[in-house]
């Protein structure tokens, strides 16, 4: 199946779930996340569209419990920057009608433990389907050494057997 058509059906099957029904299975995805976060001091999370997994009160109570959340803001047609996150206060719409942070970009010298990374797709190697930018791919390629721990984060519905992958696809290390 090409990507195109991996995108679609995905969005096919997300069509078949109201808003609640979609903010009700995310809970449970969101309860799995929490205790692979505890001993993360920095994380980059994203603010979720309607479509996703629900990370609204999530990153709440990440920042809640004094980690450092920083979320991604696109800047151009082909990248984002991590933004950080202080609360819903600190968010205005951005590019794609993305719920944005405009507090200070991350500091180079920044150590991130983990980043929560939507998709539309994932498979049981880690590999992810995205929407199409590549903008994720592209700011996971850029991250420094020590690696992060990168976290798919998606419905279980979204889990398939084989994503199509290129050279240029970054892969996560577990999907929840």
């Amino acid at each position: 199946m090409l990507k195109r058509e991996l995108r679609t059906l995905m969005r096919q099957k997300k069509g078949q779930f109201t808003q609640q029904q979609l903010c009700e299975l995310s809970q449970p995805i969101v309860d799995r996340i929490m205790p692979m976060l505890a001993d993360a001091s920095v994380v980059v999370a994203y603010y979720s569209l309607p479509d996703e997994v629900d990370t609204h009160n999530m990153i709440n109570q990440l920042v809640a419990e004094g980690k450092t959340v920083y979320l991604p803001k696109v800047i151009s047609d082909e990248d984002m920057v991590l933004c950080r996150y202080t609360g819903a206060e600190s968010l205005r719409e951005g590019a794609f009608r993305i719920m944005e942070p405009v507090g200070p970009e991350i500091s180079a010298d920044e150590a991130v433990d983990v980043v929560l990374v939507p998709g539309m797709a994932f498979d049981g190697e880690g590999n992810r389907l995205g929407r199409g930018k590549g903008y994720y791919d592209r700011f996971l390629q850029s991250l420094n050494s020590p690696r992060p721990r990168l976290i798919g984060v998606c419905f279980d519905f979204q889990k398939v057997d084989v994503v199509p992958t290129e050279p240029t696809d970054v892969k996560v290390d577990v999907v929840v």
